[in-house]
């Protein structure tokens, strides 16, 4: 009943995004000709899906394509291999009852590992494979008692406990106990450093770039897939590869957030999609390597690329940007992302926290931009044209926005308004230029259209409900996207974080 109920949903979204698709681009065509304004109508295309999101998900087929001849000219030349030891299950030992309860701190020094060379047999004696990389977890941490437990849990079911490190900076609440608690090893910082800070002091304090292959960074409110580890050792076996990038999942709890809740992690979904299935994925092609973000959630780097960047630079609000243009600028190798290597992240619950959260992106990307500068390199390029993308769209959005509310003012104000000094002679050329109703079809119309296709690939048709609210949201992103650029040269960060509201996992 779950199945046909899914694929039923999924037909209905997808006869209702044809059907609106048909009805605006009609309709978007049809005014554009009858003011005269010619392709106004491919413009609102343009707002709606953008040229950079059209380019990368071209490339993104490409890739697509030589992956998939890739991988049958593998198989006919070496047949159907028996799986191997890492295929049939991860290669690490599973710590405590499933992984996901407190364990007693026993004090035991780590033992003596043997070397797991089972997932390669066959392989030349002395050639790495990804059974034979060792990747140590770091999970930096602010006042996350509520979620902490949970990220530990997912990490050790993957993952031996001496091999996962948490760094409390400086939190005020059982953050350090309760993770002292599962047995992982523990480091409380005194002082606030932010996460950049604290991720450098743990590495240090540790020598994790001496004494393993690989350092997975895992926030706090993030839990991975069982398959991340194979899939990131996978990746990370290719030498040319100096960060694998992991692939985020809105955890979708809807019983457990509000209205609001729901409505900003059915959002996030729908973003996260389009950005790493249409955009990075096409970026991210071993033959392109342009992608301007190893998501700081849950992404692998290669220890040697790690000691020649620069984690902590002064003045940085966020570290993940920064660190991905380190790899790109100090030319440390290519970055990888493969849709199998995800994990799931916790959205915001309130406006209030997701305004904050985005903010902070935003201006970490333009900090980042302005310490690094652009240099000559297809990285910079594809970087300026989603940067102009951005801000022009930005201001196109917020523009016509102000243009809707100036019509809407006029059409429902009656005489009172009109009567403003000047504001009928305005009313009257504006709505002559851009009538009320294209405002509205010509952007709402096609940003619902995504969450219709997004109904139908997630089979969750309150998405269809949330979708009508999507676009305000859109505004907040293009309205901090242009307020973030000049504090990026005025203001100065240190990195310390407040952590939003969390619930904790069930």
């Amino acid at each position: 009943m779950r199945f046909t109920a899914g694929v039923l949903v999924g037909l209905v979204a997808l006869a209702l995004a044809t059907a609106l698709f048909v009805y605006w681009f009609d309709y978007a065509t049809g005014v554009a000709e009858a003011s005269g304004l010619g392709a106004l109508g491919y413009v609102f295309l343009w707002l709606a899906f953008g040229a950079n999101l059209l380019l990368w998900t071209v490339v993104g087929l490409l890739r697509l394509g030589e992956d998939s001849v890739r991988s049958l000219t593998a198989r006919r030349r070496i047949g159907a291999p028996e799986r191997t030891a890492v295929e049939r299950e991860p290669d690490r030992v599973l710590v405590g009852a499933g992984g996901s309860g407190p364990l007693p701190d026993t004090g035991e020094d780590r033992p003596e590992q043997p070397q797991d060379t089972a997932g390669n047999a066959g392989a030349d004696e002395g050639a790495p494979g990804p059974a034979d990389l060792s990747i140590a977890v770091v999970i930096p941490a602010h006042n996350e008692e509520p979620v902490i437990e949970a990220a530990i849990g997912s990490a050790l079911r993957l993952f031996d406990r001496w091999d996962v490190y948490v760094v409390s900076d400086a939190s005020s609440d059982a953050t350090a106990e309760v993770a002292a608690r599962t047995g992982v090893n523990v480091l409380e910082l005194l002082n606030n450093r932010g996460k950049a800070g604290a991720i450098e002091a743990v590495i240090e304090e540790f020598a994790l770039t001496d004494n393993h292959d690989g350092v997975l960074i895992l926030d706090a409110d993030t839990e991975l897939h069982p398959s991340y580890v194979e899939g990131a050792r996978r990746q990370l076996a290719d030498p040319d590869v100096a960060a694998v990038a992991g692939f985020v999942v809105s955890e979708w709890k809807p019983d457990e957030r509000s209205f609001v809740g729901r409505l900003i992690s059915a959002y996030r979904d729908r973003l996260y999609f389009m950005l790493q299935y249409l955009m990075r994925f096409g970026q991210t092609w071993r033959h392109a390597n342009v992608s301007f973000i190893v998501p700081g959630f849950a992404s692998v780097y290669r220890t040697s690329a790690l000691r020649e960047i620069d984690i902590n630079p002064e003045g940085l609000v966020i570290e993940d940007f920064n660190m991905t243009f380190e790899v790109h600028h100090k030319r440390l190798g290519r970055i990888s992302m493969e849709p199998g290597t995800k994990a799931y992240s916790q959205d915001p619950f309130t406006l209030r926290d997701y305004y904050r959260q985005v903010s902070r992106w935003t201006l970490g990307l333009w900090q980042t931009i302005r310490r690094h500068k652009l240099w000559p390199s297809s990285f910079c390029a594809a970087l300026l044209l989603y940067v102009l993308e951005v801000v022009l769209v930005s201001l196109v959005l917020l523009a016509t926005v102000l243009v809707g509310a100036f019509v809407a003012l006029g059409t429902f104000g009656g005489e009172a308004v009109l009567a403003l000094p000047f504001f009928e002679e305005g009313f009257t050329a504006v709505t002559a230029f851009l009538p009320l109703t294209a405002v509205l079809v010509g952007l709402f119309v096609p940003d619902y259209m995504l969450t219709c296709l997004m109904a139908m690939v997630r089979r969750r048709p309150s998405y269809l409900v949330y979708g009508l609210f999507f676009f305000p949201i859109r505004i907040i992103d293009a309205f901090l996207a242009l307020r973030t650029i000049p504090k990026a040269w005025t203001a100065r960060s240190d990195g310390r974080w407040a952590s939003p509201v969390r619930v904790e996992r069930t």
